[in-house]
């Protein structure tokens, strides 16, 4: 009992503590989010947004136990207290493509208090394709260009965007148990690359989807107008045939297409980059050094990708990044209103 009705001030505590501040201190909010991994990211995007007057606490769901996950943040004790000074930061999964389709999508895209990745989760702003090069050379301190990334992840998006439709129409017509993700993510996923001919790869892929996308017409033949109808809501949200991979399962992304890119060819930069220490060192003793030396300077490169902060140019950190703008202006004025200043 005394817990529950602890959860149950909280809110009205903090917006307490900040009126009984000084009007010149900073206010905290606080940003619950799903998970450890969502700790760092959440805290890149929000330190932008911090200023003078009001700063962000990133915390997990449940400061009563262990609990994490989207459900917990939004739906358990945490969702009804949800205000100025305390929000939630979650993946959007498919909610925001599902736009009203189901209660969590509607509380996610219509709470002024919880604040949603728009692309698939975190996962997929790590793995934006304009910051992969450097990734790699994080990891390898090579900054040699092996592959050209952009345009292999903007092909790869097109090919698999008709079949990432009908993912979504799944979902919105309650087909899902046919086709779910974890299907979807085996057709367009790859496990190798020859990084020297990375179009066999995308025609392996595309040979994939094609298969999956003749067997969903012919299992549902009567889907061509409300596919189409899909189709047309999902490019009015923003998302495009060039970017799809933005919006598709964060970790189907990291570990099934970005990883197996990624690896070969930090693999061929690191081996250039020690045949070169050999090729020019004097003698033995220097060659040790300076390969000692470059193989405690490397990182694996799933790291750098998880530390990855190069996302704030996509469209989909723009949309995020309107709402949280959104969200201090509107606590300002409420400010500003309850002490006088403004009607």
């Amino acid at each position: 009992m005394a817990r529950k009705l602890s959860d149950n001030l909280t809110s009205l505590y903090l917006g307490a503590a900040q009126k009984m501040k000084s009007r010149t201190a900073r206010r905290k909010i606080v940003a619950y989010v799903e998970s450890y991994d969502d700790v760092f990211f959440w805290r890149t995007v929000l330190e932008d947004f911090e200023d003078d007057h009001y700063y962000f606490e990133v915390m997990l769901p449940s400061q009563s136990s262990l609990g994490k996950g989207k459900r917990l943040a939004l739906m358990n004790r945490l969702g009804p207290q949800l205000g100025n000074y305390m929000i939630a930061c979650v993946d959007a999964d498919y909610d925001y493509l599902l736009q009203d389709a189901t209660p969590t999508s509607r509380f996610v895209n219509h709470n002024p208090f919880v604040f949603h990745t728009y692309a698939y989760a975190i996962e997929n702003y790590q793995c934006y394709a304009e910051t992969l090069h450097r990734a790699c050379v994080m990891a390898t301190l090579n900054d040699r260009r092996v592959v050209d990334f952009e345009a292999f992840m903007q092909e790869y998006s097109l090919i698999i965007w008709p079949l990432f439709v009908w993912s979504v129409w799944v979902y919105r017509f309650d087909h899902y148990r046919e086709f779910t993700l974890t299907e979807f993510g085996k057709h367009v996923g790859f496990s190798d690359i020859n990084i020297y001919h990375p179009e066999a790869t995308l025609d392996f892929v595309r040979r994939k989807v094609n298969r999956k996308i003749a067997w969903m017409q012919h299992h549902f033949p009567s889907a061509k107008k409300s596919y189409e109808e899909i189709k047309k809501e999902i490019l009015e949200l923003g998302v495009t045939p060039e970017t799809a991979y933005m919006y598709i399962q964060g970790h189907t992304l990291f570990d099934n297409v970005i990883s197996p890119l990624l690896d070969p060819v930090c693999i061929l930069l690191r081996k250039e980059r020690e045949r070169e220490i050999r090729s020019l060192a004097e003698h033995d003793v220097q060659r040790q050094n300076e390969l000692s030396c470059y193989q405690h300077s490397q990182n694996a490169v799933e790291d750098m990708l998880r530390k990855n902060v190069g996302f704030k140019k996509s469209l989909p950190y723009k949309m995020l990044a309107q709402d949280l703008s959104e969200l201090l202006e509107r606590i300002k004025t409420e400010a500003m209103q309850n002490i006088g200043l403004i009607s």
